[in-house]
């Protein structure tokens, strides 16, 4: 199907509208929930927003992929997944960051608990992923060495 100049303008514009639309509801729609738990500057009280009273639990239930060195602290790729059943959210933390909550995700009973992305940490550190069910908190730690062009830090 071929598109004259007129109606590609008007998708453009249409596209455009429903972009901005989104731009403007979304971010608060989303954050929300955890706006706290991302300004808080101290690991303790990140656990306390985000999962409160439940209990917290290493497992090898819950899969962190993460470089054990990170030669650009900027762009470290992480993976975190799981097959324990419930889950409601996956939270990344990095201790020694300047806001620990790096990364947080509500998940709904039809999405694979299976998520990559990228993070920046500042220092090396312990990287934290938190597996969040109705019941529990499963967590799996990871120590990442952050260098400074590959030699030092």
């Amino acid at each position: 199907m071929k598109l004259n100049r007129r109606q590609l303008t008007r998708r453009q514009w249409l596209g455009g509208m429903f972009a901005l639309c989104g731009a403007a509801i979304l971010p608060s729609r989303l954050f929300a929930a955890t706006t706290t738990a991302f300004k808080a500057t101290d690991t303790k009280a990140v656990f306390q927003d985000l999962f409160g009273d439940l209990p917290i639990e290493e497992s090898d239930a819950v899969h962190l992929r993460t470089p054990n060195i990170a030669e650009n602290g900027a762009v470290v790729p992480v993976s975190v997944s799981t097959d324990i059943a419930g889950v409601e959210s996956i939270s990344l933390i990095i201790d020694e960051n300047p806001n620990p909550l790096s990364a947080s995700f509500n998940l709904t009973a039809d999405i694979v608990a299976d998520i990559s992305f990228r993070v920046k940490i500042g220092k090396s550190s312990t990287v934290r992923a938190m597996v969040k069910t109705s019941d529990k908190v499963y967590m799996a730690t990871r120590e990442v060495k952050v260098t400074i062009g590959g030699c030092g830090g």
